[in-house]
């Protein structure tokens, strides 16, 4: 056992184990530090030692000793000298002292991230930080800003959540709606990073899963709320379609090409009662028109049938109408490229920022597609090669190589 098991357990359990701690000594820094002396104790100890049956769980435990010891070090340090830190439990005292991690504990730190002390602009970002484990680059790039701004606002956030005593709790029914907001975004932009990976096996594929129990308790807790409906059923129908999202090579399949045999039909049920729950609250929103979206696909039945992008794009018409941002424009482009044709499509396309879109993988894919659709090979390679050198997930990549490849034969050029 070495390095390897050590990182799976960080990414899978990351999240929830800052959240249990954060939760319990009510210091997100302390939480964070904690666990960062947990995974190190980690490091040396388990390529020496059997594997533990609940890494969560131990990685927990140590954790918990060692904020405590930094606790009692903040308190005596000019008084005395503390103890030395008890030794990392073996595979068997973890599986006695198993504190069970639940979604609640997520779901928690994520309503205080999103207390309305906190900046809006920071409360999401906050959230996938602490409860998802992404990196700060990670962040940044999915709200398309420089890192070091970024992460400016993570320390300013931390820092006011501290100085304004914000309960570590799920709120009272009364402050649902100042927040429900917030962290309908956060829960958001962290499944869009999961999901990111067709293969489900990224660093932050764990997380996809879980998203369906987070949005279950969700859902639960806010049976009136039309968004979180609509969210969890979108969850669904994303999830649904995950054996589909791979060829037998291991490159990605675009949406239009999966075969809807492989979906996983109790799940798009689910979504289904969701959905139409949310519809008969006759309040919409943004949320439920993207669900609307991904129930016109999971209504196809096989790949005989056409795909459904009038519907789409009559759909992603009526989002901007909700949301009218360049994500949303971007994805917009795909169906208006079936739909009117792919020089519209490109021009649409080029009318966004390109600036905030120098990071953003999907947005030079989509313009590369576009461009070798339309004959202009030499460009789609440029475009081809701006979005692999974005380090996309190794499914994405591979489609991407693919569709390169095809371009540069049609020019009759290398391959690279």
């Amino acid at each position: 056992m070495g390095r390897g098991l050590l990182d799976q357990a960080a990414r899978a359990h990351g999240g929830r184990v800052i959240a249990a701690l954060a939760a319990k000594f009510r210091d997100l820094d302390l939480a964070e530090e904690a666990f960062a002396e947990a995974c190190l104790a980690a490091a040396q100890s388990w390529p020496k030692e059997s594997e533990p049956r609940d890494p969560a769980a131990w990685l927990y435990s140590v954790a918990q000793r060692r904020a405590l010891d930094m606790l009692r070090r903040r308190g005596v340090r000019t008084r005395l000298v503390p103890d030395p830190p008890a030794p990392p439990p073996s595979a068997e005292d973890a599986m006695i002292d198993d504190a069970r991690l639940i979604p609640d504990e997520r779901l928690r730190l994520i309503f205080v991230c999103c207390h309305p002390a906190v900046a809006p602009d920071a409360r999401a970002a906050l959230t996938l930080r602490l409860v998802c484990g992404l990196s700060t680059q990670e962040i940044a790039r999915a709200f398309l800003v420089a890192e070091p701004t970024l992460a400016q606002r993570l320390v300013r956030a931390k820092r006011k959540i501290a100085e304004a005593g914000i309960a570590f709790e799920v709120p009272g029914p009364e402050a649902w709606p100042e927040r429900i907001g917030a962290v309908l975004s956060t829960l958001e932009i962290a499944y869009a990073k999961a999901h990111e990976d067709a293969a489900g096996a990224g660093q932050h594929a764990g997380y996809a899963k879980e998203m369906l129990d987070l949005t279950a308790v969700l859902a639960d807790l806010l049976p009136d709320e039309p968004e979180c409906l609509a969210f969890a059923a979108l969850v669904r129908y994303a999830e649904a379609r995950r054996p589909a999202r791979l060829d037998d090579g291991g490159a990605m399949t675009p949406l239009s090409e999966q075969d809807p045999a492989l979906w996983r039909r109790p799940l798009i049920d689910q979504a289904e009662v969701l959905l139409h729950a949310a519809a008969r609250r006759r309040r919409p929103g943004p949320r439920q028109l993207q669900a609307a979206i991904h129930a016109a696909w999971c209504s196809r039945a096989s790949l005989a049938e056409p795909a459904p992008w009038p519907a789409v794009l009559a759909l992603y018409d009526a989002l901007l109408r909700w949301r009218d941002d360049a994500v949303v424009r971007l994805n917009r482009a795909v169906a208006v490229a079936e739909v009117t044709g792919p020089a519209q499509a490109l021009a649409e396309v080029d009318w966004l920022d390109s600036v905030a879109f120098r990071d953003f993988g999907p947005f030079h894919a989509v313009r590369a597609d576009l461009l070798a659709r339309l004959g202009r090979g030499g460009e789609a390679l440029l475009a081809y090669d701006r979005a692999l050198a974005l380090d996309p997930a190794p499914a994405e990549r591979l489609w991407l190589e693919r569709r390169r490849g095809r371009a540069a034969e049609i020019l009759d050029l290398p391959l690279s």
